[in-house]
Order: structure tokens, then sequence, then C-alpha cells
């Protein structure tokens, strides 16, 4: 990690905080919720609509449209329904269970998200800064504004420089390299970007990439939240892993979160698959080759994308978010910080997928690294306004529902090629848990 100013001045701070916050973690008298059902009653939702939910999720396993699931659903800090149904990897068919560990990727950013939110706290960084206050390697960022067949770019300067609120909202211009045939996401896929050794290589990276537009002009789904990652690093003091660890998950009793898979954990780990038409069933994915297997534990703290996690330690995050910040003797944010991070801070003319040619999502805008229903009715949601969520690459997804104090979580582990006529889960489940609702 590079020294930083941030983290020689703040050093002796951050040490007697972080021995403060470990000390009340320790003192927790509960760490096992989600522990036990109370059905769907005790919930607040009719019985027949949670055994149609349930059955829904089973058949969706039957069909093999995923290799295995763990789904739950929680109001009031309630569980209605927290189930589990077929394989965690169909080589050596081994069941799904509650404690089995999935690659959650993107559902790593959120996590990141309230790791800078408790910084925003402490006052170490506003929304308007400019991003190269804390990485300075992105003083003098350039913007594409157009190309040739060639991909030769045509550079400018910024007309500004991009604020930590674009990079929060993910309209500060940055690339990705996970789509897109632009020279900026190929340079990020050519390079390596998310392939990167460490955080501070990536920043490296990134730094000699242009911007896909002007901060501000577009939503565009990008590295910023790996970027969000090296800013908490560089202000802490504390590698981002260790800052994650201490912060958050021990005193959240998150025991199974973290960026790679333990030894003794591996037999839990649950494998990727996909849809083989000439097998006419699902296959188990071979482990990526071109970056660090997640059974490296040196492989690179990715804000944007790295974690490991269980359905138990995600539901205690997702049930903090609930609470406004806090859980059992824990308290996280600020009920104003996480309000903040689930209100719409895109410009009016902007929804998430937006730019100046296309309106993007009708009715969904971004907050600090959550997608955010504002219109439920533009959005064709069941959702009341205000509900936020966000998924992961290998299928898992959850969201909030602030005017139901009501989460829905699950957990997959499915990519590339789906099985022909597969049912829209989300859907299905979205249409199944409002419909339940006991009136």
């Amino acid at each position: 990690m590079r020294n930083s100013d941030y983290g020689n001045r703040l050093g002796y701070f951050v040490t007697i905080l972080t021995s403060l916050v470990l000390l009340a973690s320790s003192a927790q008298a509960d760490n096992t919720w989600p522990d036990e059902e109370v059905g769907a009653t005790a919930a607040g939702f009719t019985e027949e609509g949670i055994a149609a939910l349930d059955a829904a999720m089973e058949k969706i396993v039957a069909d093999q449209d995923v290799a295995g699931m763990i789904w739950m659903l929680a109001k009031d800090g309630k569980i209605a329904t927290l189930k589990t149904s077929g394989l965690a990897r169909v080589d050596d068919q081994a069941p799904m269970t509650k404690d089995s560990l999935f690659r959650i990727y993107s559902m790593t950013k959120p996590v990141t998200g309230v790791a800078l939110m408790m910084l925003h706290e402490e006052g170490l960084w506003k929304f308007d800064d400019p991003i190269s206050k804390y990485v300075p390697e992105f003083t003098n960022l350039k913007v594409m504004t157009s190309y040739d067949a060639d991909g030769n770019m045509e550079l400018v300067a910024l007309d500004r420089e991009p604020t930590m609120r674009e990079l929060l909202n993910h309209s500060a211009g940055f690339g990705y390299g996970l789509g897109g045939d632009d020279p900026v996401n190929n340079a990020f896929r050519d390079q390596g970007v998310l392939a990167s050794e460490d955080l501070d290589e990536l920043i490296d990276k990134v730094a000699g990439i242009p911007l896909l537009f002007q901060p501000g002009e577009a939503w565009s789904y990008s590295v910023a939240v790996d970027i969000q990652g090296y800013i908490v690093q560089q202000i802490s003091g504390l590698r981002f892993g260790d800052f994650l660890e201490q912060r958050i998950f021990q005193p959240l009793a998150m025991s199974d979160t973290r960026f790679y898979v333990a030894a003794q954990d591996r037999d839990r780990f649950a494998e990727v698959h996909n849809w083989d038409a000439e097998r006419n069933r699902l296959v188990q994915r071979p482990h990526r080759t071109d970056r660090p297997s997640y059974l490296n534990p040196q492989r690179m703290e990715s804000g944007g994308g790295g974690l490991v996690s269980s359905t138990h330690d995600y539901a205690r995050f997702l049930q903090m978010l609930v609470n406004e910040g806090a859980l059992d003797d824990a308290r996280i944010l600020t009920p104003e910080s996480v309000r903040i991070m689930r209100t719409n801070s895109l410009r009016d003319e902007l929804n998430v997928g937006g730019n100046a040619e296309r309106r993007g999502q009708e009715g969904v805008g971004f907050g600090v690294d959550f997608a955010v229903i504002s219109d439920p009715d533009a959005a064709n949601s069941p959702q009341g306004a205000g509900t936020y969520y966000w998924s992961g690459a290998a299928g898992t997804w959850f969201w909030i529902d602030p005017t139901q104090d009501m989460f829905w979580l699950g957990m997959i582990q499915a990519q590339g090629e789906q099985r022909p006529g597969a049912a829209n889960m989300r859907r299905v489940a979205n249409d199944i848990i409002y419909n339940s609702l006991a009136q």
C-alpha cells in the first residue's frame, strides 16, 4: 500500500477507534440471526403466498434453471422463509446448504459503499470533492470524444474534474471492460485492469485510460467501486480488507465474508454452472485462469466484485441497512448515512443506463453503490418507492424495500448460457412476494 498523508495523520485515531469497535463487537450477545423462520403469518405474509414462493423457487431448481439456490425473505426482522434446494456443485453432487459460500461479485459494491460512508461520517471526505484529492494520479485525465475503426481515439481535456458523488453513482465517466467495443473498455481488458495484483496497480492502469464521457453526462457501470476501495485504503491508513474486517465484518459477526475462500472452507464453496445445450443439462464451469483464484489469499481486494460470503453473513449486512445502520449491539452507520445511500443522486435527466441519446431504465436512479427505484410505476415494479437493490455476476441478488422494512436475498451461482425457456426468477419472486403481503 502506498504511503498516504491521510494514513499518517490518522493512524493513531484509527488504532484507537478500531480498538473500541472490536471491544464493542466482542460484547454482542447474539450473532446467530438469521437462525430460524417464524413463519409466514408472524412475518406479515399469507401462508398460501409463502408456500407458493417456496414452490416457485424449488421448481426453478428442479427445472435446472440453476443448480442450487438459497432464498430468504424477511420483514420487520422476522424471517418468513429461509430455504435451500439443489446442488452447490454438480460434479460431486454436493448439496446446497445454508452455510454454502458464494462469489457475490458486485454485491461487494454496497459493502464498499458502507465503508466509504463510515469515513464520510468522520468528516474525511465530501461528496463534492474532486476524486483527485484522494487519487492524485487522476488529476490530468483525458476524455474520449470519438474513435475510428482502428481504435484511434480523439481525446480532449476534462471540462472539470469528476467528483466523489459521481464516483459513487457511476457518472464519473470511467470504463470497466465488462462490456463495450470502444477503445476505453478494450483498454481495460487488454491491460488486465481487473486482474491487477493489488489496488495500487489498478489505479496506475486506470489513470492511463481516458474517460468515456465528460463527468456527469451519462451513467455507465464502471470500475468506480474498485477506486472507492482504494480511497478507503488511502484515507484510513489500513489495507482495504483489514478495514472491512475490523469495521464491518467483526462488528456484524460476518465471519464467512472475505476476499478469498479459507482452506478449511473449501468444501462449502459453491461452484458456478451454465446450461450445456449439447448435453441438455447444467455443467460446472472451470475456474478462471486469467486472474488469481478465489482460493488464493493474496488475490486483489476488489471493492467492485471480490468478496466471498454466505447467506447468513449477507443477510446480517442487509438487516443492518433495513435497521438504518445498526444490528444487535453494533452501529455501523447513522440513519442519515443509510438514507443518503438509498437516495437517487443522478441528474433528473439520467436513469441507470442512460445518457444524452437514450433514457435508460425508466424510474430507476442510483445512490451510493445501489440502484434505487424512484418511480415504481415507470419501472414496472410492484416494489415500494425507494426500494434499493443490486446483484452479482453469478446471479446472486437482493433488494430492500424501506416502505415495508423488508428484504429479499437470493443466492445462486450461474453464468453463461441458460436453459431455453428459463424462468425470470427475479420477477417471479417479486410478484409472489407482493401478492403475499397480509392486508
